[in-house]
């Protein structure tokens, strides 16, 4: 029997309806999304499954018979209102979506769709409502279209560049990187990123695109007017419109290339004259020699050869001592400039510090092509430079040494040609030497010696000899005058070493400042101790070197010695040479009338082998002139040796000095210099020098009967 036979028409639909809308609710009730059915008439919900119903805060049960807007408010029933009448007029679907309030702070979001149920007549009867919450979705898009937001806004706010690139070609650019690279944005979208990288780095820059790497590295871009630009590219890989794509940031780097370079620079130069230091020097003398080595395999030798001139400035400390660094760094600025305009472009010049350059002559110069540029140095260096209107000078000394004879490293170079410049020195100065084998041994052994002088000066090696002065009166008897204080060095090994063997070494070294402060209160404590003994209160010189009279506080030193040995000052006579007063003639007189003052006597010692002028002389405070002994050693038969000693000792009586006479050895030579007028000798004639101990018995045998002389 058919089911619809046994029911009355009507009823018969209403019951099917009923179980197809519960079959309808069984499976609704087991999607994920809202389902709800209205019908037309009143907008009444006949059907809701679970999850259309919690949507709006209501149970399945619960939200039938109400209409939409008791469901869903009236506010938003008026807002999708035009929506519910297109789809009744049109009869076809239609969707929309919609914010709608969460449980907690944050909206969700719902997109509906809205199916028209028409009947056999074609009105729309009802309509079927599916919502899907897309808050997941809707959020995941707000939270990129935020970000693109915030890096739209960096973009643009950023001082540095930044590129966008998918690909490989440009989808973003902001103004700052337009700016740097000269572009316009329309110029750059859509073109290939390597047409704005330096040519020889575009093959790193495509590997790092090829491999996706998030990198930070350095490159370089091109400007549009083709300069090249030093950047920094910071690569990563981020969203941008929607996309993934490649963002950079491309970093000026010009600021920080010019300030290593500056760095760099400042690190491998001069900060006075701007010349290359000794670090950058060795340098590019390294590179010399290897580039030489390779050249040499294919060239004769002597073509790919260079020479290294070691330039020291002669007494350049006075300078700075008496007027002043200012000055100093002048004249240093100044003989920079005379080297480098002396030498060929391509040669290499620098300097080492204090009063040190160095020169490199490249090109396999013959040694007379070395000699003739070091002749020009020695000229140019040395002329005259107006400083406060006065004309002041150095003059150079200059040691040679050629590669590759002389040394295979810019170290060993370097050495030789310094112990040349040495030579260079003294031999007197102002000229120049090329390095021979000979020197590096005589250097080692000085350096030996350095090391032996000081151990000497720790263990109290050295002595004192004393050599007598004896004056003669106009009936020819003797007095001892004085004495003169002589150092000698008791040698482990070498036994008894006399002035000449240790002096040059221990000045050169600076050695003699200890030594001769030693000597200056030995001989004042020995005279002390004699004179408390009872024997005859004379004069008693001392040498001093050059180093030791232009020290600082020299005159203060003298003044201390004085008073620990408790003699008076007219017993101590200081002796200078003719060099030492040339030196500077301001510090010179300045210190020879501060010991003046002490009451200390002054004399001239070697008097004829220097350059004094009388002019100078007559300035100086000074008590007797010592005839050099190389006038006295050919008397009497040498006529010239005779005038010049004549003449010095006519000289001293102008001047009103006492003189004496150095060497004598002869019975001729003392009556030689007694019948010219100088009647104070020294020399083997009267005794040779002797230790302490000897001293006191010749005093207390040969000069028994003498009368010891007045200090006046």
């Amino acid at each position: 029997m058919n089911p619809e036979d046994t029911l009355p028409g009507p009823d018969a639909a209403i019951v099917q309806l009923r179980a197809e809308l519960e079959r309808f609710r069984l499976l609704v009730d087991s999607v994920a999304v809202g389902v709800a059915y209205y019908e037309r008439a009143g907008y009444t919900c006949l059907l809701a499954n679970h999850s259309y119903a919690a949507m709006f805060g209501h149970d399945a049960q619960s939200v039938c018979g109400r209409t939409f807007a008791e469901v869903i408010g009236e506010a938003a029933a008026a807002q999708i209102q035009p929506v519910v009448d297109r789809v009744i007029q049109e009869r076809q679907p239609h969707s929309y979506e919609r914010e709608i309030a969460g449980g907690g702070a944050e909206p969700r979001y719902i997109e509906v769709t809205l199916g028209p149920h028409v009947d056999a007549s074609g009105e729309v009867v009802g309509a079927f409502v599916l919502i899907a919450d897309i808050t997941r979705h809707r959020r995941a898009e707000i939270a990129l279209r935020r970000s693109e937001e915030r890096v739209s806004k960096f973009m643009q706010a950023s001082a540095e560049g930044i590129v966008f690139h998918k690909g490989g070609f440009i989808t973003d650019v902001n103004p700052p990187l337009l700016q740097m690279l000269g572009y316009t944005l329309e110029e750059m979208m859509g073109r290939r990123t390597l047409d704005f990288v330096a040519p020889e780095e575009r093959a790193k820059v495509a590997s790092v695109i090829a491999a996706g790497a998030e990198i930070t590295y350095d490159s370089v871009a091109m400007h549009k007017e083709g300069r090249a630009i030093p950047v920094e590219f910071i690569v990563r890989t981020m969203q941008h419109q929607q996309t993934e794509q490649r963002m950079t940031i491309v970093r000026d780097r010009r600021d920080r290339v010019a300030a290593a370079a500056r760095i760099y620079h400042l690190a491998h130069h001069d900060a006075l004259t701007g010349l290359p230091n000794r670090a950058l020097f060795d340098e590019r003398v390294e590179r010399l020699i290897a580039a030489s080595r390779h050249r040499r395999h294919g060239e004769a030798a002597e073509t790919s050869g260079f020479a290294l001139l070691f330039i020291d400035l002669d007494h350049f400390k006075r300078v700075n001592d008496s007027l002043g660094h200012v000055i100093g760094d002048a004249l240093l600025q100044t003989v920079a400039r005379r080297v480098a305009a002396t030498v060929r472009v391509d040669d290499l010049v620098a300097r080492f510090g204090g009063d040190e350059f160095a020169v490199v002559l490249t090109g396999g110069p013959t040694r007379a092509a070395v000699l003739d540029v070091a002749q020009k140095l020695l000229a140019a260096v040395g002329e005259a430079v107006q400083v406060l209107g006065s004309d002041i000078s150095v003059t150079p000394s200059i040691g040679i040494a050629l590669y590759p004879e002389d040394g295979g490293s810019s170290t060993e170079l370097v050495k030789n040609a310094d112990t040349a410049m040495y030579e260079a020195k003294r031999a007197g100065r102002a000229t120049c030497r090329f390095f021979e084998p000979q020197m590096a041994a005589q250097a080692w052994a000085e350096l030996a010696m350095e090391a032996q002088l000081a151990q000497a000066i720790r263990d109290g090696e050295f002595e004192l000899h004393y050599q007598p002065q004896v004056a003669f009166d106009t009936h020819g008897r003797p007095r001892l005058a004085g004495l003169e204080a002589l150092i000698r060095w008791r040698h482990p090994q070498q036994g008894l070493l006399e002035p000449g063997a240790f002096l040059p070494v221990a000045e050169a070294r600076r050695q003699i400042l200890v030594i001769g402060q030693w000597v200056l209160g030995e001989a004042l404590s020995q005279s002390a101790r004699w004179r408390a003994r009872g024997l005859p209160a004379v004069p008693v010189a001392v040498n001093l070197a050059t180093l030791q009279f232009q020290a600082p506080g020299f005159v203060e030193s003298v003044r201390s010695a004085l008073q620990d040995s408790g003699m008076p000052p007219e017993l101590l006579e200081l002796e200078v040479t003719e060099r030492m007063l040339l030196d500077d003639t301001g510090a010179v007189l300045a210190t020879l009338r501060q010991l003046e003052t002490l009451g200390v006597r002054l004399a001239i010692d070697d008097f004829g082998t220097g350059y004094s002028s009388l002019g100078h002389l007559r300035q100086l405070p000074i008590h007797r002139l010592k005839v050099d002994r190389s006038f006295i050693q050919d008397l009497p038969g040498d006529g010239n040796a005779a005038a010049i000693a004549q003449a010095i000792i006519q000289l001293a009586h102008s001047l009103g000095l006492r003189v004496v006479a150095e060497g004598v050895e002869t019975e001729d030579q003392q009556a030689w210099c007694l019948a010219h007028g100088c009647r104070e000798v020294q020399g083997y004639r009267i005794a040779r020098p002797m230790d302490a101990a000897t001293l006191e018995a010749w005093m207390a045998t040969s000069a028994a009967s003498w009368d010891a002389a007045s200090p006046g």
